[in-house]
Parts: structure tokens; sequence; C-alpha cells
């Protein structure tokens, strides 16, 4: 994009010095080193609360050095946003013993809530404050009168009239300020209670929506010698007129950035209706202020825009041509991805004009800003520091999520990491919980601990028991009969208890509402009852035999109590008999829908029980439930099928219930995927926001998950949702409930695709051309990349054959928002995009749904991976041991919607933890992780990793089956039952 330059680090190019100082941070995790002995130079270091300090630094030294020293003594982690600034625009001194650099901010992106810490906040508002008073940031008086209101409030406090006249006569934070103080004084009325860590937040929502932040004029004219001003931002190249903007020139439509002597040059793409390339032309006051202009501009390009630093130009042999500069530090990408990774500890800060002591404070929002991985925990805002609490969302939400994830900017203002254990605790906050028994685990220091190592599931909460499992393990029947049999059970003991959630939990929460309808009611309940009452009887018989099955001591003798063939017979064949019950459980979804649309009561009484920790997953999948258990028979029929030979007792009872099982599940096959669709399209309406009618007649959800996406503002991370006449795009917004807003639409009619890795130099991407917009995206790796093309095309593939070429596609499933003219969506502002949102999102729905897991995941998840799923649930007792502990802990554990659910019993009423386990991987341990036991397999992801022991080869292989399946995204192979409906 950029013409090769010269490498040289680089101290004050944000704001014009000729000389570069070098200025870039350390590589993850490392401190600066070690200064060697001998002579040292003072130097002297302006920080943005107008402090100086002095740091020592050898001869010679590249500014890196010196920087790299400022970031340690600041503890600062997210240091590639700032720089050091030489404010003489001379040469650096040789002996610079009374020079003065100023720590400044050299990037400005356009979203503060994606940084981690509140120190890197906090020090961007100093930022602010500096720009305001130098009168940098231009703006009207009321913006100007709120801002500083924050600032004030963050440095004294509450609003008190003296206190606070006193300090605006002592302090200048504009140059006119007298003319607004009133209007300062009353804004400053409105903030009582807000904390510093608030102030800053709402200091750098209000600047990031001013034309001037950021921006550092750098003086030039046009061909006609007309007086401009250029500068760099993250979107690109913008053009001033005075303090107005006239033009701007996007980083993606920009071929190239050059300069010839003074004269700076901004090469176009070719436009589809011109041949030619555009060239623009402006002339800057000399070569060094046109070059310290284009290393900016080459730097910006390259920190909002690249994926990780770029490599540095080869040296020529004989003859150099330009400049070989080349943008050294890690990229806002980087830092993303570092922060995520590497867990960074809450450092204290001191803020130096604050007469308030907070330097830990959480923001409010917190919970949109860094709620990286942590998407299901159950957390008060209050109630954890801010930079060890993983998760957070105000949602309140009943199962806490296990290990730390990852964090592309997980969410609180300041934390954002799914996996920690969580908890109601007894903070203040939002949160109408209940689960005060849930307590937030730490360790001695204070510091959260894993919610595996909450006091519930920790090894001091349960007996560790090795030596008695193992004896009782090998007293058990080798025959695998026996271990498939037991899958039987223990999956129907979790069977039972989800349909309780409907015949109990639900009965009894809606049964106290007038508000919910009485047909629905009934409805609801005569369709599940009988098949409770059912199954409540065939457990009983299920549990009969396994206990004979398992007590005998001779267990190697052959007899009628080692076999379960007969039982499954009598019982499916009293199945059938509720088949019509089950054709109304479709109804039951249909119906509850309706109603909920209908009625605000009823969608509010859905919304306020799927809060409550028995409902673990979204409600409709449990109404979804007896018709998915048809599938488990039949599975289990075709093990122990497979298993016996022809000659055992048990094998003719096996066979006759396999072709029962497959005939009831043949005849109910297409009710099944068609209500597994309308579920799935149920679930995601409850994550968008700014599309109501996701579940027009005939549509179909294909494919979720997350591509980056290239726009005027570089590679910005978007949810994608394909479907079988649309591709959506959204990003996540800034609101309770984190849903996801619609960015725009593509209609798959006329859709075609071309791989564009080579034209925008951005690895993994391609580019969509719909009818009237085209769209660069890039996926996180080769395989991903294959996935969506896989799917895009298909999805293609059908729409063509159902649509005609007359039918107007743009106005297809998105009514209420308005199409830009380049065919996408453009959603109104806030006030007009509040009219469509749902209750749901006003009022907060789950926040641990498969769309936020793949957003903090950088994964995607397709409807062939959902159907997958749907048949490869377990449950059953694990043996668990952390990293490092010693000892194994039994937990009973369950394997649905990727994701294990852990219980101390499966008498338990609702899970006490869970792991999401898209982007786990699932392995054996190797010798030298010391684990000495049989039939163990290992989970990871990044740092977190957790070993399960199981019971038997049989068993062992059942858990690595069906967590493979979740760990690996589909392409693969279907189960018999589904590949003709694909």
């Amino acid at each position: 994009m950029a013409e090769p330059a010269e490498r040289s680090s680089t101290a004050g190019q944000r704001l014009g010095a000729p000389e570069s100082l070098g200025v870039s941070t350390l590589e993850p995790g490392l401190r600066p080193p070690g200064q060697p002995p001998g002579r040292q130079v003072p130097m002297r270091v302006q920080l943005l609360d107008d402090t100086q300090e002095v740091f020592e630094i050898p001869p010679r030294s590249p500014g890196k050095v010196l920087f790299d020293l400022v970031c340690d003594h600041l503890n600062l982690t997210e240091g590639d946003y700032f720089g050091l600034e030489y404010t003489n625009h001379h040469k650096m001194p040789v002996r610079p013993k009374n020079t003065i650099l100023r720590f400044v901010v050299k990037f400005f992106p356009p979203d503060h809530t994606q940084f981690t810490e509140e120190l890197t906040r906090y020090l961007f508002a100093l930022q602010i404050k500096h720009d305001l008073a130098c009168g940098h940031l231009i703006c009207n008086d009321t913006s100007a009168a709120l801002m500083v209101s924050h600032i004030i409030q963050s440095e004294i406090g509450d609003f008190d009239e003296t206190q606070s006249w006193h300090h605006l006569l002592h302090n200048k934070y504009l140059p006119d300020q007298d003319a607004i103080r009133d209007k300062i004084t009353e804004c400053h009325r409105k903030h009582v209670g807000q904390t510093p860590a608030v102030s800053d937040y709402h200091l750098l929502e209000i600047a990031r929506r001013l034309e001037m932040y950021g921006i550092r004029l750098h003086p030039a004219k046009d061909r006609e010698g007309t007086k401009l001003s250029l500068a760099a931002a993250h979107t690109g190249v913008l053009v001033f007129q005075g303090y107005t903007k006239i033009n701007s020139f996007n980083w993606s439509k920009i071929r190239k950035l050059s300069f010839k002597r003074k004269r700076f040059l901004i090469k176009l793409r070719a436009e589809p209706a011109n041949a030619h390339h555009d060239t623009l032309e402006f002339a800057m006051a000399s070569r060094d202020c046109c070059k310290v202009f284009w290393k900016i501009c080459v730097e910006y390009h390259a920190f909002f825009r690249l994926f990780e630093e770029p490599k540095p130009k080869p040296k020529a042999i004989l003859f150099t041509r330009g400049s070989s500069f080349r943008f050294s530090g890690r990229t806002q990408k980087q830092i993303f991805d570092y922060m995520k990774d590497s867990e960074p500890k809450k450092v204290p800060f001191e803020r130096k004009h604050s007469k308030i002591l907070s330097s830990s404070s959480v923001s409010p929002h917190s919970s949109s800003i860094r709620l990286f991985d942590l998407i299901t925990c159950r957390i008060h805002i209050g109630s954890i520091p801010p930079h060890h609490c993983p998760l957070s969302s105000p949602v309140s939400h009943p199962v806490p999520f296990l290990p730390p994830l990852e964090s592309p900017g997980s969410e609180e203002s300041p934390a954002e990491s799914p996996h920690h254990v969580v908890v109601n605790g007894n903070g203040s906050g939002g949160g109408t919980g209940t689960d005060s028994d849930i307590i937030q685990s730490q360790s001695p220091e204070g510091q959260q601990l894993s919610p595996l190592t909450s006091p519930l599931l920790t090894d001091a909460g349960c007996v560790r028991n090795d030596e008695d499992e193992e004896a009782r393990r090998k007293k058990f029947p080798t025959d695998k009969a026996y271990f498939i049999a037991k899958e039987l059970l223990t999956t129907e003991r979790t069977f039972i208890k989800d349909l309780q959630v409907i015949t109990e939990s639900f009965d009894s929460f809606v049964g106290k509402d007038e508000a919910f309808p009485d047909a629905i009611k009934t409805l609801i309940f005569s369709s599940y009852d009988p098949v409770y009452k059912f199954h409540q009887g065939f457990l009983k018989e299920v549990e009969q035999r396994l206990a004979q099955w398992s007590g005998r001591s001779n267990a190697h003798i052959k007899g009628d109590y080692q076999r379960i063939g007969d039982i499954l017979l009598k019982n499916i064949q009293g199945l059938r008999h509720l088949t019509i019950h089950l054709q109304k459980h479709s109804e039951c979804l249909v119906e509850l829908e309706r109603a909920s649309r209908s009625s605000r009561k009823v969608e509010a009484l859905c919304r306020d029980f799927e809060q409550q920790r028995v409902c673990y997953l979204p409600f409709n999948m449990f109404l979804l439930r007896p018709l998915h258990r048809l599938l488990h028979y039949k599975l289990i029929l075709e093990r122990l099928c497979k298993h016996y030979p022809p000659t055992h007792d048990d094998f003719r009872d096996c066979r006759a219930s396999l072709a029962d099982i497959s005939e009831m599940v043949l005849q109910l096959q297409g009710t099944m995927m068609k209500m597994e669709n309308f579920q799935k399209l149920l679930e995601l309406k409850k994550d968008l926001t700014g599309i109501d009618n996701l579940t027009i007649p005939g549509r179909e959800f294909i494919r979720l998950g997350c591509l980056s996406k290239l726009s005027a503002k570089g590679l910005q991370q978007r949810m994608f949702f394909l479907f079988s006449d649309s591709l959506v795009y959204t990003s996540r917004g800034m609101t309770p409930s984190n849903q996801f807003k619609v960015h725009g639409q593509l209609p798959l009619y006329g859709l075609t695709i071309r791989e564009s890795e080579e034209e925008w130099g951005v690895p993994h991407s391609f580019t969509l051309y719909g009818q009237r917009q085209s769209v660069v995206v890039a996926a996180s790796c080769a395989s991903e990349m294959e996935r969506w093309l896989e799917d895009i095309r298909m999805a293609i593939d059908l729409a063509e054959q159902s649509i005609s070429p007359n039918t107007d596609l743009l106005s297809d499933g998105l009514p209420g928002n308005k199409l830009s003219e380049d065919g996408g969506v453009e959603l109104e502002s806030e006030d007009e995009l509040g009219s469509s949102r749902s209750s749901l999102e006003r009022q907060g729905h789950r926040g641990n749904t498969t769309v936020h897991v793949c957003w903090h995941r950088n994964t995607s998840v397709s409807m062939v991976d959902f159907s997958v799923a749907v048949e490869n649930q377990l449950s059953g007792n694990l043996l668990r041991k952390f990293k490092n502990s010693n000892g194994w802990q039994k937990l009973w554990v369950v394997f649905t919607n990727f994701s294990l659910f852990f219980y101390k019993s499966h008498q338990d009423d609702y899970p006490l933890a869970s792991l999401p386990l898209l982007g786990y991987s699932v392995t054996v341990p190797s010798e030298s992780e010391n684990i000495h036991k049989d039939y163990v397999f290992k989970l990871h992801f990044k740092s977190h990793v957790y070993y399960f022991r199981s019971e038997s080869e049989y068993t062992f292989e059942r858990w690595m089956e069906v967590i493979r399946s979740a760990t690996c995204s589909s392409s693969r192979l279907l189960p018999s039952t589904r590949k003709d409906l694909y």
C-alpha cells in the first residue's frame, strides 16, 4: 500500500517530528532489558498527567529503549497506542541534557471500549483533556461543557457549588472556559455518584464522536494553491479546510501513497466507471514535512489495517530506491489477540489530579467492553475487580463458565473473558437472579480462580476417592454391552431432568400468572405430561436392570439380567402409542412463539423463565428434546446390534427395537428438521437487533460465525449469518444484552465470489459481489475460509433455484430498515433504532448463546454442526483434575449444545458451571504430563488445561467422539439418519 521506507524508530512522527526516536512497545511478555554498565544519559519525559520522570539510557540507544522504560514505569500493557513526542521541529540535539520528551497518544482508535485496561482509558482521557485545553479538539460549547464536567467529576467528585466554582477559577480546561462556566456546572450537577472510571468512559464516548478527535493537521495546498490541511486517521487520509473536513480517502480505496520532494501523492484504486487510476497531488511546506506525514500514514495504515507487523524489506545488493521505512511494533489486531491470550493482571495506578481514591473502579459498560470469552457468567458489575473478572454481562445467568476463554475484547468496560466461575455476589448492580449459593472463588491473594475451583467444585468440596473408584471400576463387567446400556441409563436421567423443566418448573412458573394463555398451558402440558410419565417408568426399569447387571460378583456368567434389548423393545412399542403427543410438540413451539409475539407479558414471562438456573439452555430447545431422544435410542441400538453376534440372546430384541425406532424416526424426521430450523431462527432472533422478521417462511439457517470485514476503518470484526436467501453481517452492540446490530445484508440471488488475498494483501480473504454492493471479508484461517466458501456457494445455488429473477430481493427480510444506495442495510440513529428493538433487548436476555461463543473465539458453526450436536449428547460421571493439582474429583457431566455442564450429582436440578467447547482441543495426555491413569483425555484451549478420566475404554471413546464433534467444525460426514436431508 505504501512506498518502502527506511526502517527507523519513530518518537515524534505523529505530530511532525522529522527525526524518529523509535517508539514501539515490548514484545508480548517481555520486560525492558537490563541496562549495561557504563555511562548513562538522563532523558526527561513528561507524562500525560504533567509529571516528569528521568530515565537513564546508554548513549546512542534507539528510542525504543526509552519508550519501553516509560511503559514499564507506568505498568502499561497496551502501550502500542502511545508514543514519545519531541516538540522541537529541529534535529534532536546531540547532548539532550535539557531535552524534554512528551509521552502522548499516537494512535486514536474509533472505539475506546476495545481497551482492556482502565489505565489505558485514563491515559486517553488525559490526552483529551490536554487537547481541549490547547484548542486541538474543536467542538461546540455543549460538547465542550459536557466533557469538562466529566473531567471535573473525576478530579473532585460530586458537585458542590462552592468547590466547583473555586475549582474552575483555578484550573483551565478550555481556552474560553469562562464563557460556558454556567453550562459546565449545570452538567456537573448530573454526575452524582459517578466514579472516575465511569467519567473517563463518558469523556471518551463523547470525544470519539467529534470530527476533530485524534486529528493532527499538516498544512498543504492543492494544485490550485488553495490552503488545506491533511491528517491521517484510522479510516484513511482526511482533507480539511480550516477545521472542516471536506474530503476523505479510505484506506480500502488507496492503492499507493508516495512523496516526491515536497509533493505528496495519493493514488486511488480504479473505479469501475474509469479505466485509469486517479492520482491526487498536494504540496507541503518542505520535503521533510512531506516525508514525516508519509511516515505517519504508513504507520496508521499498518496499525489499523494489517493483521501483523510487516516484514522489513530486504536490503538491496547494489542500489537502493525509495525509502526502507516500515512500521515496527504490534498492530491493533495483535494487541487484541495478546490481551485475549495473556490474561493481564490488574495493576493499581494513581490518578495524579483526582482527589478520589478509585484506581480500580469499574465502568458500568465494562460488560460490553471486555466480554471476550466469559459469556455466560452470572455477575454483578460491582462485585468483582474489573480486570480479574473474566466476564461480565449485566444480564444474570444461571450457569457460570469454566476457564477463562479468550478475549477479543470481552465486555465490561474492563473485563471480558467468559470462563471464570461466577456469581451472584452481594455487590450492588444489575442482576436479578437468586443463585447466592454459587460463590465467587478467590485465591488467598484475592485473585479470581477458575469456576471449576469454586467451593462447590473444588477438591475441598468433594472427597478424593481415587482408590475406591479404581477398585469399583475393576469390578465392573468388561462386556461392552454393559457400558452401552449404562450410556442409555445416564442419558435417560438427563432426559428426565430436561422434561421436568417443562412439566414442573415451567408449569409452576407460568401457572401463577393470569397473563399466560390457558390454551397454551393446556397444549404444552397435555403434550408433555404423558411423555414425562412414560419415561419415568422406563427409567426405573433401566435402573433396576443395570443394578442387577453390575451387582453380581460373578459378572462373567451370562444370564437374563445381562441384557437390555427386552426392556427397550417393550418400551419402544409403548412409545409408539405416544406418537400423537410427539407430533404436537412442533405445534407447541409454534403456538408459544405466536403468543410471545402477540403479548409482551407472555414474552416477558418466557424471557424471565430462561433466566432461572434450572433453564440452562434456551427454553425452545427443551421443547424439542423428546424428538431428539428418538435419535439417541436409534444410535444406542445401532451400537448394540453392531456389538452383539447374531447368536447372542439379546440380539433379536435389539434388532426388533431398532426396526421400530427407525420407523418412528422416519415418520417424524421431516417435522423434526423443520422444527430444528425454526428453533434456531427463534434463538438467533434473540441475539439480533434490527431484523424483525427473521422467521419468514422458506428461510433456512446455514452458518453463523466471525469474519473480518474490510471497511473504511480497516479490518473490523463482524458476525456473519448465512441464510438460504441472504448473508447478514452485524457487530455486537453496546447494549445490556450484548445483542448484535445488523449492519447490512447481501441477497444471495446473483451473488458472486472471488478470492482476493493477492489483491488486498489480507490472508484468507475473499470478495462477495452483490447486485448493488461488494464486501471484502477475511477468515481466521484457511480451513475456516473454505467452510464459508463452500456454504455460501451452496446457498447461492439454492437461492438461484428457488427465486425468480423478478423477485424484489433487496426489500426482503428487513422491514423497517432503510437501504443505502449500495444496497446494504443502513441503520438509523440510536433513537430510531430503539423503536424496532424487542423488549428482550431492552430488558436483557441470556448471554451464553453459541453466537457469543463464536464471537469471542473467532470461529463459526453451521446448521450441520447443530444437527450433529443434537445426536451427540452424552451424560455420565467423570473424574476431573486440574493441570497443577494432584487429586481427582468426581463430577456429573452433561454434554449438549457444544458445552460441558458440571453438576455434583445427577440429582442436581441445575449445573454449577459450564464450559463451552468451541475452539478447544481434545487430546490424550503425553508422558511428560505424568498422568499415570487409564482412559484420560485432555481439554485445552490456549493456557487452559483440564484432564478428565472415564471408567472404561468404551466411555473414553464415546466422550472423545462427542467432544470432537463440538471442537471440530462441520465439513464432515453426517450420521446416517441425516445424510438424505442435506
